[in-house]
């Protein structure tokens, strides 16, 4: 009987907890090397660049990290920013 007096008296007395919270998230994108991670599109599909120009040919563009994308859509991406988009490493042209 003295244990429940004690969990009512100690029900009565609120306490507040305060908790901090930081949430924390990757983005990954599971994409097959025959596809271009920026526009999506087959690699042996042209880009959406040369879809607007009419254009034949579309060229490729390989990193040393192995990734491959249409030569337009990582040169725009590039413009803003020099990592790979995939695996946000140093962007560098394979030879």
């Amino acid at each position: 009987m003295k244990e429940l007096e004690k969990i009512d008296n100690g029900a009565t007395d609120k306490k507040t907890n305060n908790f901090q919270w930081n949430a924390k998230a990757f983005w990954a994108c599971d994409i097959g090397a025959n596809t271009c991670a920026i526009c999506r599109n087959h690699i042996d599909e042209l880009c959406n660049e040369c879809l607007s120009n009419m254009s034949v040919d579309c060229p490729k563009a390989c990193g040393v990290c192995q990734h491959v994308y249409h030569y337009h859509c990582i040169s725009r991406w590039l413009a803003k920013r020099w990592v790979c988009p995939l695996d946000y490493l140093a962007w560098q042209y394979k030879d």
